[in-house]
C-alpha cells in the first residue's frame, strides 16, 4: 500500500507530524511505502470557481504547486489529512488544498482510496465535530473510504509526546492499514 501523508500544520516537527510519523512508522511493519508533503511548503492558490476542472481535461488550470500534489494524491491508496483544529476547523493551507480537490469530483481518480483524518486539538475530541462531519462529507463526495480519525488533545508544542497512548493507537493504526 502506498500513504501520503498531507501535513496541514505550519510547523515541521508538531504535535500533528509527530502523530503522523507513528502512523507511517506502524505501515513500515507491513511493508508499506510512505510519503509525507507539509504543505506550508508548497504554494496552493484558492479555488476561483473556473470550472475548468470540470470539462475537458477534467484537471484544475491553475498553474501553482498544487499540480505537483496532484499525481501523488491519485498515486496514493490511503491518504492521511493532518491538520492542527484552528478556531474548530482546518488550517488555512488544509482548506485550500481541500478547495483545489474539485477536479477529483469530475475525474473520480480518488475513487475507491481511503482516508484518515488526523486533529491534534487543545480541547481534543470534543472540539473536532465540525472538521471531521466536513471531511465525511468530502471523502463521501470524492468516493473515498473513510478509515478512521485520531483526535488528541495537544495543542503546545511537542505535548503529544507526553501522550504514550495516543502514540501507541497510532503506531497500531499504521500497522493494522
Amino acid at each position: 500500500m502506498k500513504i501520503l501523508a498531507l501535513i496541514g500544520s505550519p510547523r515541521k516537527g508538531s504535535n500533528t507530524d509527530t502523530v503522523v510519523d507513528q502512523i507511517l512508522d506502524g505501515s513500515k511493519t507491513k511493508g508499506h511505502t510512505s510519503e509525507k508533503l507539509y504543505l506550508y511548503d508548497y504554494e496552493i492558490s484558492p479555488c476561483m470557481d473556473c470550472r475548468n476542472c470540470k470539462k475537458g481535461d477534467l484537471i484544475c488550470t491553475i498553474k501553482d504547486d498544487m499540480q505537483k500534489i496532484y499525481p501523488k494524491m491519485e498515486e496514493a491508496d490511503l491518504i492521511i489529512f493532518g491538520t492542527p483544529i484552528y478556531f474548530y476547523g482546518a488550517t488555512g493551507k488544509m482548506k485550500l488544498l481541500i478547495e483545489r480537490m474539485r477536479p477529483f469530483i469530475a475525474n473520480g481518480k480518488l475513487k475507491g482510496k481511503k482516508g484518515i483524518v488526523l486533529a491534534p486539538s487543545e480541547e481534543g475530541p470534543k472540539a473536532c465535530g465540525l472538521l471531521v462531519k466536513m471531511f465525511q462529507m468530502s471523502f463521501e463526495y470524492l468516493g473515498i473510504e473513510f478509515a478512521g480519525k485520531i483526535l488528541p488533545k495537544a495543542y503546545e508544542r511537542g505535548e503529544i509526546k507526553q501522550n504514550q497512548k495516543e502514540l501507541k493507537r497510532a503506531y497500531e493504526i499504521g500497522i493494522g492499514l
